[in-house]
């Protein structure tokens, strides 16, 4: 599979559907948005559909646009951007799975290559990243607006920049970008700076319930529903709380559980500084991710949830 064929399935559909993971990140939105604008210069039909996304990223080009939903159920084509597996796909049955040709671009080693045509890159830090190499490829002028979305996506999944899988070309696009007139500071402070106060109390409330484990290689804190009503939580206003325990010294690995909704069960998110390979970890719960960041879904109570993830990590670390 070339970009050749990808770009052929682009030209022949008349209407394209865009997806991405659960609960998505800026580097989801990002990529959505940016390639809605990019086939949109090439006078496609696009609608991207996200049923919940965190207002954080409502300053992006388009975002007023992204659905909830659509009427439309046999589109030309689907694209999955950012989405590891077909599992973690918002709208994979309604609209991935019923659409004529299907295609996956995605920066995850755990990719299950679920589309007709696969394009996946684990080495790069952020699906946004693959994309600009895309856009250039096949012609299209990132302008302003594209590079907004796609400098949202690169600084979200680099932690701004300080995550090993920053490459010299990611700094040569960014500076290429503040050519182009794309506020990058604003950008930064968006998405990485300014925090909701529900996210702050949540912050504090994890703090507080956090434990120091394997002679303080782990930590470990979780997050219940009611913890979320409690302070009136949007979606995405549990990002980056993950973070918090792996920037303690002498911290491996940092556990964060977040109880999902009617699911009887806890979202698991996983970090690790430079020797644990966290997506091998949640593979084992049919999650993944990447080497430092990683992710799964764990039925049970919070201790439950707790011990299971816990032998795991103790095989590796």
């Amino acid at each position: 599979m070339t970009l050749d064929d990808i770009l052929e399935e682009i030209k022949k559909a008349e209407n394209i559907v865009i997806l991405t993971h659960e609960t998505p990140d800026g580097d989801a939105i990002g990529s959505c948005l940016a390639t809605k604008l990019a086939l949109e210069h090439m006078e496609k039909q696009v609608d991207v559909i996200v049923p919940e996304y965190s207002r954080t990223f409502s300053f992006l080009p388009g975002a007023d646009k992204i659905k909830k939903e659509s009427d439309i159920k046999d589109y030309d084509l689907a694209i999955a951007l950012d989405c590891a597996n077909f599992s973690r796909l918002i709208g994979g049955e309604e609209y991935f799975e019923t659409a004529k040709t299907k295609i996956v671009i995605d920066h995850h080693g755990s990719n299950s290559m679920y589309g007709d045509l696969n394009f996946v890159n684990p080495v790069s830090p952020a699906c946004c990243e693959i994309l600009v190499g895309m856009f250039e490829y096949i012609g299209i002028n990132i302008d302003k607006e594209i590079g907004s979305c796609l400098l949202t996506g690169i600084i979200t999944d680099t932690g701004g920049f300080k995550y090993s899988g920053v490459t010299a070309e990611t700094f040569e696009f960014t500076a290429e970008l503040l050519r182009k007139g794309v506020n990058v500071s604003e950008i930064y402070t968006r998405v990485l700076q300014i925090k909701t106060r529900a996210h702050f109390e949540l912050s504090k409330l994890i703090c507080d319930r956090m434990e120091f484990l394997e002679e303080g290689k782990i930590t470990f804190t979780y997050m219940n529903i009611e913890d979320e009503n409690k302070f009136n939580a949007e979606p995405g206003d549990h990002e980056g709380l993950v973070e918090i325990g792996r920037d303690v010294e002498g911290v491996e690995v940092s556990v964060f559980i977040r109880e999902k909704e009617n699911a009887n069960g806890y979202k698991v998110s996983l970090r690790s500084n430079k020797y644990v390979n966290v997506s091998d970890v949640c593979l084992m719960f049919s999650g993944g991710g990447h080497q430092r960041a990683a992710g799964c879904f764990i039925p049970g109570t919070v201790e439950q949830v707790k011990d299971k993830i816990l032998k795991e990590i103790k095989k590796v670390i």
